[in-house]
């Protein structure tokens, strides 16, 4: 992806998985943020295998369709962060859970921020 496409996605809000940036300092600790996303488990509905034939899709694409969930919560994460006036996420990290039987949770959380140059 783009780095512009990605900065849309995240409302201008980095997100990082170490617990700084290099370069810059944690001026202010916002709070904790949560972004979600949800999935069926029926591969029919989440396109993992075709309702016509049955047949599953290749793992390039079943890939695909895992790392475009992931990016989902992090947008989520973001606009949460944004929201808070956050400019960065630090310590961000991912969960996963069933919530019922028919339904999965992807979770990213992490600290939202203010950062500025050191």
């Amino acid at each position: 992806m783009h780095p512009q496409e990605q900065a849309r996605r995240t409302y201008g809000v980095v997100v990082v998985t170490t617990d700084g940036i290099p370069g810059y300092r944690v001026a202010t600790i916002l709070g904790a943020v949560v972004g979600v996303a949800s999935h069926s488990t029926s591969p029919f509905q989440e396109g993992l295998k075709s309702v016509d034939t049955g047949k599953s899709i290749s793992p390039t694409e079943r890939v695909e369709l895992m790392r475009r969930s992931r990016e989902e919560a992090i947008e989520v994460l973001a606009w949460h962060a944004h929201r808070l006036g956050a400019n960065a996420v630090v310590a961000m990290r991912f969960d996963h859970r069933p919530v019922t039987d028919t339904w999965n949770e992807i979770c990213a959380y992490g600290t939202a921020v203010q950062v500025v140059g050191a």
